[in-house]
């Protein structure tokens, strides 16, 4: 599968975690992340992760039309819903997709793990 990992920067540290967590099943597919965050799972979690642009530099919408390409096969998007992003239009735009092209997502790390989760039990 194409895994897109996304993550605010209130939020980086449990992508990091989660991403950790389930490493072994994460190597098993192809990742692609927003910069920092790609930058933060290569060094910390051992992850190979194609790095595309920063979210408010445009990565969101890079990985929009990469899914509205067919692909992208889920996107894990760890939100801070608590602090005002300045490019919020790309971020609904980016879950706008998600929706349209039924395309599972995860905005929070308990719909990760469940995602993930079962992931892992689709492979056992």
């Amino acid at each position: 599968m194409r895994i897109a990992l996304i993550a605010h920067d209130r939020k980086k540290d449990d992508m990091v975690a989660l991403a950790t967590e389930f490493a072994p099943l994460l190597r098993q597919h192809t990742l692609m992340a927003t910069g920092t965050t790609g930058g933060r799972l290569q060094t910390e979690a051992g992850l190979t992760v194609e790095r595309l642009l920063s979210g408010p530099l445009g990565g969101d919408l890079q990985i929009g039309a990469r899914l509205s390409m067919g692909e992208v096969d889920c996107v894990i998007f760890l939100r801070d819903p608590m602090t005002a992003q300045p490019h919020e239009p790309d971020i609904s735009a980016l879950l706008r997709a998600c929706d349209v092209h039924n395309v599972p997502c995860a905005t929070n790390v308990a719909t990760a793990r469940l995602l993930l989760g079962e992931m892992v039990s689709l492979r056992a």
